[in-house]
């Protein structure tokens, strides 16, 4: 197989270029793991599944799946958070309602709402407040 990078030549089962690195597209793959923390009592169990935990254990999870305290944690490539983000584009408003990845901005934020512009638009603000309240303070006391 010819390397697309940098057109070496390997093996086509290798993951990727022994050259330059550049991974093998009809190797490499996303991988999908989960591991499931459920702790009880001061006691803790790890397992592979929920399918996997006693059925006792996969009851008392379901009642507390949409609680406050659970959570899903996504690890991925660049290629991965691509992905991630074009299927998170197609689920509905509600559906990605507090889902995010890091570096990217908090969900339904609108993409100019960068860091800087927030720290900007505060600064205003305060600026702003401190103007009325110097305002109604010079009137009120006159």
């Amino acid at each position: 197989m010819k390397c697309e990078g940098c057109r070496g030549e390997f093996p086509s089962d290798e993951a990727r270029c022994p050259y330059c690195g550049k991974p093998n597209a009809a190797v490499t793959g996303v991988y999908r793991t989960s591991t499931v923390l459920i702790s009880q009592g001061g006691d803790g169990r790890v397992y592979r599944s929920v399918e996997e935990a006693p059925e006792s254990l996969r009851a008392q999870l379901r009642k507390s799946l949409n609680g406050v305290n659970s959570a899903t944690i996504l690890i991925a490539d660049r290629r991965g958070r691509r992905e991630i983000a074009k299927a998170l584009h197609g689920l509905p408003s509600a559906g990605r309602r507090g889902l995010a990845m890091p570096g990217s901005p908090f969900p339904g934020a609108p993409r100019w709402l960068t860091r800087s512009r927030k720290a900007a638009l505060a600064a205003v603000l305060s600026t702003l407040a401190l103007a009325v309240a110097a305002a109604v303070l010079s009137v009120h006391w006159r």
